[in-house]
């Protein structure tokens, strides 16, 4: 594993570019989002997809989220209704997972029966250059431990992810570690899947 230090708001380039170089070999990164530490891959590497499903021990039947640089690159891979534009738009970039139908762009091995996709869109200066660069979205999972418990220690999360991603970005411990706030949109309706960092009354204003 390759481990560079990184500043949340002012990533050095060179880190950046080794996790680009990276991702687009079909390898795994951690680095810091704005709700907690996570794994991604490139979205167009199933290798990349496999092993985080591996690590995870999740199947498709819990779905793997996507980031993305703009709700524009996310009408891609998910379908949104105006009704969701303007939700998303107050939201985003932030801490939120809106979970959308999805497009025929999202790999078949993501889709679980109901064929949605997580979108996820940080504000988080690493994770929109990471993006950025890449060209196209990360799939990504929390970094957690057994029971979904989060992980937010950088020396422990070196060690015990050593052998199995190729680059960490850390920046410290995270200063406010939370889950995103989950929520599916279906035509006009909002329901709350996981109430999390994202302020609820940003969903409903």
């Amino acid at each position: 594993m390759v481990h560079f230090k990184v500043y949340l708001d002012t990533p050095h380039s060179r880190s950046i570019n080794k996790a680009v170089e990276t991702l687009r070999d079909g390898r795994l990164v951690i680095y810091p989002t704005d709700t907690v530490y996570g794994i991604g891959g490139s979205l167009f590497q199933k290798h990349a997809i496999e092993k985080i499903y591996r690590i995870k021990g999740k199947t498709k039947y819990e779905p793997l989220s996507i980031i993305c640089e703009s709700i524009q690159q996310a009408s891609r891979f998910a379908k949104i209704s105006n009704f969701a534009f303007r939700i998303m738009k107050r939201c985003l970039p932030g801490p939120y997972t809106f979970i959308l139908d999805a497009t025929r762009e999202i790999p078949k091995l993501m889709l679980s029966r109901r064929k949605e996709v997580g979108i996820r869109i940080p504000d988080s200066a690493v994770v929109q250059a990471i993006v950025h660069n890449l060209g196209h979205p990360l799939v990504n999972s929390s970094i957690t431990l057994q029971e979904d418990e989060l992980l937010n220690d950088p020396e422990e999360i070196a060690r015990r992810f050593e052998h199995v991603v190729d680059v960490f970005l850390d920046a410290g411990p995270l200063p406010d570690p939370r889950d995103s706030t989950v929520v599916r949109i279906t035509g006009q309706e909002i329901d709350v899947l996981r109430e999390g960092k994202g302020d609820l009354d940003c969903l409903f204003y």
